[in-house]
């Protein structure tokens, strides 16, 4: 049919059809029977209960979790819904702000600039960004208010010399102190804060006016954002792309992940999860306008969206150890650099049992870290709940996708254990 003479009418029936049509998946993971990749189906069919027991809990308002098994998926399950208002029912391909899931697609994206030749974790960040040379370190002094006690406002610093630079490994794992939750840096990162329409480049350089919260490398400190957006900007730096487009044409591209983006598109919008906060036994709901309309600062930190069948494209890569697709991101060596204790449990700031690695935490003893996860499994999470691990003992991929605030990750915790309970062979 020639489609000159289609009329507006059928036109309109047949992207009705096209939009309500399921999404094909974004790369090639088949499926598997949980038997055939040696799991219990009866057994598997508990991460259901886990689920519906949170969301009944009023924990969460849906879920979509995922498991896979020597690059098979044996399971992937909505439950709940998209919206509490609407009561829409969430979607498998629901999508999610995956917040500081993205920090490991950074990490990637460095590791693979230093299998280039093109920086080295030892490197000072002063080396591709000048105003980070000569950092200072805040120390606090807290005068005694009436009764003896420091009040907030009368909180005083000074500074003194970091003994080194920071460097790109204390970025990558969290031991820079750069804007890492102490009181001065968040004072001061304040009164530099990035403004609408500003991109890294405008931004961080000025990272460069706040103090560290510690000598570099003395301790474990998270930095929610400013460190792994200032590694995006080294990433444009060093490889003359803006981030975004990095991410597009070396990662996404390559793996197949046609559903990961910034900022999405109108026609995205109505499988977008509504994000919530919890407060006892209730949920409210959190406006993330901002968020989803942002499309000038790519944050490496936390700013990226997908759904649970594309972000599995990462994990497999990287539990199948660089390779995925037929496209070869990372060398063996260099996944098992990344997963490797660059920063110990016995670090300041780490619990014990959970080490870091370059960009994801590494469990080190299962039974120290109460996970019930193979040594040597690794992995994230973001803030409003979403979560993965790749064990690569057991060759095993989990995802769980939520969009509720999880402060205390016990759902983490009960996610894992329904899944490795699963494994009889």
């Amino acid at each position: 049919m020639d489609v000159r003479f289609v009329t507006k009418t059928a036109a309109q029936a047949l992207l009705v059809v096209l939009l309500s049509a399921p999404r094909l998946a974004a790369a090639s993971v088949p499926t598997a029977k949980p038997e055939d990749v040696g799991f219990s189906s009866e057994r598997l069919a508990r991460i259901h209960e886990v689920i519906q027991r949170h969301i009944d809990g009023h924990d969460l308002a849906g879920a979509v979790t995922l498991v896979a098994r020597k690059s098979r998926v044996a399971h992937l399950e909505a439950q709940g819904v998209l919206d509490l208002e609407s009561k829409k029912p969430m979607p498998k391909d629901g999508l999610f702000w995956i917040a500081s899931m993205s920090k490991p697609i950074t990490g990637v994206a460095i590791l693979m600039l230093m299998e280039e030749g093109k920086l080295r974790l030892t490197d000072p960040v002063s080396r591709f960004i000048p105003e980070f040379r000569g950092l200072k370190v805040a120390v606090v002094e807290e005068r005694a208010g009436r009764g003896g006690a420091a009040a907030p406002d009368e909180r005083q610093f000074y500074t003194v010399p970091a003994a080194r630079e920071i460097t790109i490994r204390d970025l990558l794992t969290h031991t820079s102190g750069l804007v890492s939750g102490g009181p001065v840096s968040r004072m001061e990162a304040e009164k530099i804060a990035r403004k609408p329409g500003e991109s890294l480049a405008d931004y961080i350089p000025r990272l460069g006016a706040v103090p560290l919260d510690f000598q570099p490398g003395t301790r474990w400190s998270y930095s929610p954002s400013a460190g792994f957006d200032t590694l995006g900007r080294i990433v444009e730096i060093v490889s003359g792309q803006s981030f975004d487009q990095f991410l597009q044409k070396r990662i996404f591209e390559p793996l197949g992940m046609k559903e990961i983006f910034f900022h999405p598109a109108e026609d995205r919008l109505p499988r977008i999860a509504t994000t919530y906060h919890r407060d006892k036994n209730t949920l409210e709901k959190v406006d993330m306008q901002n968020r989803l309309t942002n499309t000038t600062y790519f944050s490496g930190a936390g700013g990226l969206m997908t759904d649970a069948e594309d972000y599995l494209q990462f994990g497999e890569m990287l539990v199948n150890r660089g390779e995925w697709n037929g496209k070869r991101l990372l060398s063996p060596k260099t996944v098992e650099l990344m997963a490797s204790v660059h920063a110990p449990d016995t670090l300041p700031g780490r619990p014990k049992g959970r080490s870091f690695g370059l960009s994801v935490q590494v469990v080190n003893d299962p039974i120290a870290a109460n996970y019930r996860v193979s040594e040597g499994s690794f992995g994230w999470d973001g803030a409003f709940g979403t979560h993965f691990w790749v064990d690569p003992k057991e060759k095993v991929v989990g995802i769980l996708m939520i969009q509720t605030n999880n402060p205390d990750r016990e759902l983490d915790r009960d996610f894992e254990n329904a899944v490795m309970q699963a494994i009889v062979e």
